[in-house]
């Protein structure tokens, strides 16, 4: 047998890897472009509607598309220098030391990351939501990467 350890852990992606809700994205990307569609076929089909009538429904339906697409803003994108956390309207840069521990309770809407400073982030790009298991298998990942990559836990190669 080797002395040398083994670089490559078996549930361990490969860096850089970007953890996002790809089932609930799609949901809201279909629903919003969905409903955009309809409010327009509204507006123009219905006679009695006014210019600006017509243009308030085309309006709803861009302001609630550009909802659903904010929605779908979240992701975690991990890379040799660390984590990119971007939720709702905030983007944040961690590196590796900064992040303590990941987690993701029973019950818990998405993954939150215990960091140095004593506060907690959530990271919504990890979300149970529609797709438990791929929200317990990335977090599982990102775990794994952080306890790899964080403090005192680099592998000399």
């Amino acid at each position: 047998m080797s002395a040398e350890p083994s670089l490559e852990l078996p549930n361990v992606p490969s860096l850089p890897v970007t953890f996002r809700p790809t089932r609930t994205r799609a949901v809201l990307y279909t629903v919003g472009l969905a409903q955009l569609a309809a409010l327009t076929a509204i507006a123009m089909l219905l006679p009695k509607l006014t210019g600006g009538e017509r243009m308030s429904f085309v309006g709803t339906g861009l302001l609630i598309l550009a909802v659903l697409l904010l929605l779908a803003r979240p992701k975690v994108v991990a890379r040799q220098e660390g984590i990119t956390v971007v939720n709702l309207t905030t983007k944040r840069e961690l590196a590796w030391a900064q992040v303590l521990r990941v987690n993701l309770r029973q019950g818990d809407p998405w993954v939150h990351l215990d960091l140095a400073d004593g506060t907690s982030l959530p990271a919504m790009g990890i979300q149970p939501g529609i797709a438990r298991e791929a929200a317990i298998r990335d977090a599982r990942a990102l775990r794994e990467l952080t306890e790899n990559h964080g403090t005192g836990n680099h592998t000399a190669g």
